[in-house]
């Protein structure tokens, strides 16, 4: 009976911050630069390359969570000797948010941090059929700021870098030895920036 009132207390609690969370869905467009691959072909990874995705948040007051789905088409394109046909990445990431409380900024821009863990596919497909897509373990750390228009729209800027954690080896030929380890290993990073509309309800 002792721990009925504590568990009684907590969830009263945190029922009453669900119930004031703010759900937020955010389409957005952006960038990427700066990137840096172990792909025999991916040397116009460094590149700037457009980026389109959408996520949704789930914030509280001070922490959030936030589920988010990238696609970078064309990131290997142009390679020099022109032996990529096609070529993309695909993050599906899972985020942890924190950023000030609504009270502070409801009336200027709110900053926040981001970080995270998921998925990377990559796809390269080549003129001799040499790579197969490649689905790595990934990381994602940033932050941005959110301005609210109307009480249900706003903007968002954001810049985060994302790379592949402890990936599969490779083959030589299909990778080149990454510069830190000397290993072949399926090894990508690179930044995003972007801009996208925030929607909340």
């Amino acid at each position: 009976m002792r721990r009925v009132g504590p568990l009684a207390l907590a969830l009263l609690l945190w029922s009453g911050s669900a119930a004031a969370a703010e759900k937020q869905i955010r389409p957005f467009v952006g960038v990427t630069f700066a990137g840096n691959t172990t792909f025999a072909l991916g040397t116009a990874a460094a590149d700037k390359h457009v980026t389109l995705g959408v996520s949704a948040a789930w914030l509280g007051d001070v922490v959030g969570v936030e589920g988010s789905v990238g696609w970078v088409p064309g990131i290997f394109e142009p390679e020099p000797q022109q032996l990529v046909r096609r070529s993309a990445v695909t993050t599906v990431m899972g985020d942890v948010i924190i950023t000030l409380p609504r009270r502070w900024t409801e009336y200027t821009l709110r900053p926040y941090v981001v970080a995270g863990a998921g998925l990377m596919k990559v796809t390269l497909e080549d003129t001799f059929n040499v790579f197969s897509p490649s689905n790595v373990a990934a990381f994602d750390v940033g932050g941005g700021a959110i301005g609210f228009l109307t009480n249900r729209v706003g903007l968002a800027w954001d810049v985060r870098r994302f790379g592949t954690l402890k990936g599969p080896l490779g083959e030589p030929g299909v990778v080149i030895p990454d510069p830190e380890t000397g290993k072949l290993v399926r090894k990508l990073t690179f930044w995003r920036a972007s801009m996208g509309v925030v929607v909340r309800y």
